[in-house]
């Protein structure tokens, strides 16, 4: 399977899924589910950058988080502005960078940006998340997500905000 085929078919899949979460919700009359509703981000097709150096590799083991808070769903309140792959010199690599917004009245006790990474194949490689404490109403938090693999591992990326009520 050529590349735009997996990804083609994943987005399909993910569009499906998206529209039969939102569905749920609605009829739920909660406005939100318990399974984030993930977008789409893109990869460029062309990274300049290095492998990184294993003392590299370990700073950014120590900075990638990967293990997401159990506690936390989609909020109303909680979006995602914007987002977007970039590739930092140096230990930091492949990140996922952008900002979210509460744009509800209330403070959060915590909200997380959740990234899953995919290859060619559209297999997901892993998941890797941004996290805030204390965000107010109102307010946007710029979050960077460290990603491990290398970038020519990944082909495709997909983003979600969930969050905690205070």
């Amino acid at each position: 399977m050529d590349r735009d085929e997996g990804i083609g078919r994943r987005r399909l899949l993910a569009t499906l899924g998206s529209g039969a979460a939102i569905g749920v919700a609605g009829c739920l009359g909660s406005g939100s589910s318990s399974e984030p509703a993930y977008e789409s981000g893109d990869v460029p097709g062309e990274i300049d950058g290095e492998e990184r150096t294993a003392e590299e590799t370990t700073a950014a083991e120590s900075m990638a988080e990967q293990t997401p808070q159990a506690d936390l769903a989609p909020l109303d309140a909680l979006s995602l502005v914007e987002h977007g792959f970039v590739f930092e010199e140096g230990y930091t690599g492949s990140t996922v960078q952008g900002t979210a917004e509460n744009d509800g009245d209330e403070r959060l006790d915590s909200a997380e940006a959740r990234v899953r990474v995919y290859n060619d194949e559209g297999e997901q490689l892993g998941l890797y998340l941004d996290s805030v404490s204390d965000l107010e109403g109102g307010s946007e938090w710029a979050f960077e997500v460290v990603l491990l693999e290398s970038p020519e591992d990944i082909a495709d990326y997909d983003i979600a905000a969930v969050g905690l009520p205070d």
